[in-house]
């Protein structure tokens, strides 16, 4: 993101999961200097994938990390902001990208 090269930010962006998660960016996000801005960005899945044995799917497994890493951030007093784009990530991204341009003015 040449934006913030310019700026000199650090972004991250992705499906983080998993101890890839728990182990590096999320460490630092949840126990390093209190200096980010984040912003965590989740969608509904558009189909529910069982996962065999369990009386849930994939999508509610999802769900549930990213609001757990929401509280945990929270509790840590970070600064984050979760937007839920729904079902359409289109649409959602749409009115996402609106709200700031309007934020901009």
């Amino acid at each position: 993101m040449q934006d913030a090269h310019r700026l000199g930010v650090a972004w991250q962006a992705g499906q983080p999961s998993g101890p890839r998660l728990l182990h590096s960016t999320g460490q630092l996000h949840k126990g390093g200097p209190n200096t980010g801005l984040l912003i965590q960005i989740t969608a509904d899945d558009t189909q529910e994938l069982p996962i065999p044995g369990e009386r849930y799917g994939f999508g509610i497994l999802k769900k549930a990390r990213a609001l757990g890493d929401l509280r945990s951030l929270r509790e840590k007093r970070r600064r984050v902001v979760r937007v839920h784009l729904g079902r359409d990530e289109a649409a959602g991204l749409g009115r996402l990208l609106q709200a700031v341009e309007e934020a901009l003015g």
